[in-house]
């Protein structure tokens, strides 16, 4: 399928919208951003529920909106689904009625094929207060599903939900995203949620684009450097499974052409892609090579960046960017006096050293 654009102008109270996105045509693409950014204006403006002032918004080879050649589909003809922040289930309707409601052709195969994706077989004869608020939004991302839609909006679908909750939700959201063929574009404000589901990032900050792009790329942009406080910052990593170490319950993922990572093992086949994340406190670097260490991962790079960051309490802290091929880096956090005392410059090489145990499988299958 072809991408999604959006382009449009629009005020709303004091802050100006002026929104340039194209995203793909496939997988989740999150909009990140503070409160009043945008987020939920801009799937709103998609959904048709908001008319901008002036714009483009098109859904693969559908046009929506174009002011210029005054077109503006009716919401109810934009072939979109919409899951809100509460399930808005129909409370005098049995779970089955809920899904089908707004659904003008019955279509049982795809109907059997949505409830075996979000677990709802067990739940199709209860009604929405016999429900956990987990099941009722599973039941929501069903219904919108269920109307065969070109695109899945969702408004922050686990924001009203408590943490056992959206732990429930979470593994179908990510099922949906390898299975569902449509583009979902997910606004949250949660950033694990972000880096578990995502395949694209949007960064929106008063009404613009901050940036754009893929999550690995966009993770580790300046963009995303206020959210992340100095002992919190990680390097975000798009691998494949290459090899499982059965003796020893590890798994060797592919990161870039001759760069690899031992990690706690991973159920997946040997070729499955998955997202790693390695936070920088767990690196550690050294001028020469360990010859005998219990690290399993020491990776040989050169240092591409260095950055001196003190805090109120005058605690100085250095984050050391490492390349390790092309368009493959790491970030490292270390002392000031560990700096000075390996006198680490730009362009010298080093060795990085990660613990297999604290890297961080973000359980992330790609669907491209």
């Amino acid at each position: 399928m072809q991408g999604i654009v959006a382009k449009y102008q629009n005020t709303l109270g004091e802050v100006e919208f002026d929104i340039d996105l194209t995203l793909p045509g496939k997988g989740i693409s999150a909009v990140f951003g503070r409160s009043g950014a945008g987020k939920t204006s801009l799937i709103n403006v998609i959904a048709g529920l908001t008319q901008p002032e002036s714009g483009l918004i098109r859904v693969g080879t559908h046009t929506l909106y174009d002011s210029q050649l005054s077109i503006d589909v009716p919401i109810h003809k934009r072939n979109v689904g919409y899951v809100f922040q509460d399930a808005r289930l129909f409370p005098h309707f049995n779970v089955t009625n809920n899904l089908i409601y707004g659904v003008n052709e019955q279509d049982k195969a795809h109907f059997n094929e949505i409830v075996r994706l979000l677990a709802l077989d067990t739940l199709l004869k209860r009604y929405p207060h016999q429900l956990s608020g987990g099941e009722q939004q599973r039941v929501a991302i069903g219904r919108a599903l269920l109307s065969k839609p070109d695109i899945l909006l969702m408004d922050e679908p686990l924001a009203s939900l408590d943490l056992p909750r959206k732990r429930e939700v979470m593994p179908f959201l990510e099922q949906l995203a390898q299975t569902v063929e449509i583009p979902i574009i997910y606004v949250s404000h949660s950033l694990n949620e972000v880096l578990r589901l995502a395949d694209h990032l949007v960064v929106l900050e008063e009404g613009k684009v901050a940036v754009s792009g893929p999550i690995e790329d966009v993770w580790s942009s300046q963009a995303m450097k206020p959210w992340q406080s100095f002992s919190e910052q990680s390097s975000l990593f798009e691998g494949r499974v290459i090899e499982h170490n059965t003796q020893y319950a590890l798994s060797k993922i592919e990161l870039a052409p001759n760069v690899a990572l031992w990690v706690q093992k991973i159920e997946g086949e040997v070729g499955s892609p998955v997202r790693l994340q390695v936070r920088a406190n767990d690196v550690s670097l050294m001028l020469d090579k360990p010859k005998q260490t219990s690290i399993r991962n020491v990776l040989l790079g050169e240092v591409s960046k260095l950055e001196t960051h003190s805090n109120n309490q005058d605690r100085i802290s250095v984050s050391v960017e490492v390349e390790l091929s092309t368009d493959c880096h790491l970030i490292a956090t270390i002392t000031a006096w560990a700096r000075d005392e390996l006198n680490l410059k730009r362009g010298m090489s080093v060795y990085a050293q990660i613990k297999g145990v604290s890297v961080t499988q973000r359980d992330v299958v790609l669907s491209h």
